[in-house]
C-alpha cells in the first residue's frame, strides 16, 4: 500500500469535534484502546489513533482508486443525506443515503433487476413514452419512479458489486456491514465509542453523530479517492 501525506492534523480534528465519544455508560469495551480519557461523563477518543487509521484508510482508497476500483458510500442519517450524496458525486462513487434494503448486496441479482427496471422507466420518461398513457397509469409509474429514485438513485449506475464500502455509522448500517462481511467486500467504518471496531477492515475511531466530524472524515477519504482517480486517468 502506498504511503502518502493526507494533511491530517489534531487541531483540525479537535475543532470538528472528532474526539467526542458517547457517555461512559454507553461504551463498548472493545473501544478501550481508542479512548484516551473521560470528561464530564463522556469518553474522549484518542485522536492519535484516529489520525493513524484515517491515514491508513486514505492510503487504501487511494491505491484502489488508482487501479480503477469502485466504491460505495453508505450513510443514511437524515442530517447526513446531502453530505453523503455531494461527497459521493464529487468522487464518482456509488452511494446509499436514504435506506439500506436488506439483501441489497447479498441478493445482488434482485437488486440488479430493480436497477434495470429503474433505468428503463427513466429512459421511457425521457423519451416521452408516458405521454401516450392514461393519466392514472402515468401517476402510478411516476410514483414508482420517484420511489426508485429515492432509494436507488445513488446506485443507479452500479453494474456490479463494489470493491470497497465506506460506512459512516456502524450501528445504523450494521446490516450493510454484515452483507459486506458475508461477501468478503473490504469495509472502512467510522466507529464511535459505542461501536465494535472488529466489524470493519479499517475502523476509524471518531464522533459519528456530529456533522462537522463526519464531514471531516468523509472529505479526507473523498480527497484520497479523487487523487487516486486522477492517477488512474493519467495512466490510462
Amino acid at each position: 500500500m502506498t504511503r502518502r501525506y493526507w494533511n491530517i492534523n489534531l487541531k483540525e480534528m479537535i475543532e470538528a469535534g472528532v474526539h467526542f465519544g458517547h457517555g461512559i455508560k454507553k461504551w463498548n469495551p472493545k473501544m478501550a484502546p481508542y479512548i484516551s480519557a473521560k470528561r464530564k461523563g463522556t469518553h474522549i477518543i484518542n485522536l492519535a489513533r484516529t489520525a493513524r487509521f484515517l491515514s491508513e484508510a486514505c492510503d487504501l482508497v487511494f491505491d484502489a482508486a488508482s487501479q480503477g476500483k469502485s466504491f460505495l458510500i453508505v450513510g443514511t442519517k437524515k442530517r447526513a443525506t446531502d453530505l453523503v450524496a455531494s461527497a459521493a458525486i464529487r468522487a464518482r462513487c456509488h452511494y446509499v443515503n436514504k435506506k439500506w434494503f436488506s439483501g441489497m448486496l447479498t441478493n445482488w441479482s434482485i437488486t440488479k433487476t430493480r436497477l434495470s427496471q429503474f433505468r428503463d422507466l427513466r429512459a421511457e420518461e425521457k423519451m416521452g413514452k408516458f405521454q401516450h398513457l392514461p393519466k392514472r397509469d402515468v401517476a402510478i409509474l411516476k410514483r414508482k419512479l420517484s420511489t426508485l429514485q429515492r432509494y436507488l438513485g445513488g446506485i443507479k449506475y452500479m453494474t456490479r458489486l463494489p470493491d470497497i464500502v465506506i460506512v459512516l455509522d456502524q450501528q445504523k448500517e450494521y446490516i450493510a456491514l454484515r452483507e459486506c462481511a458475508i461477501l468478503g467486500i473490504p469495509t472502512i467504518s467510522l466507529v464511535d465509542t459505542n461501536c465494535d471496531p472488529d466489524l470493519a477492515n479499517i475502523s476509524i475511531p471518531a464522533n459519528d453523530d456530529t456533522m462537522t466530524s463526519i464531514r471531516l472524515i468523509l472529505n479526507k477519504l473523498v480527497f484520497a479517492i479523487c487523487e487516486g482517480r486522477s492517477l488512474y486517468i493519467r495512466n490510462h
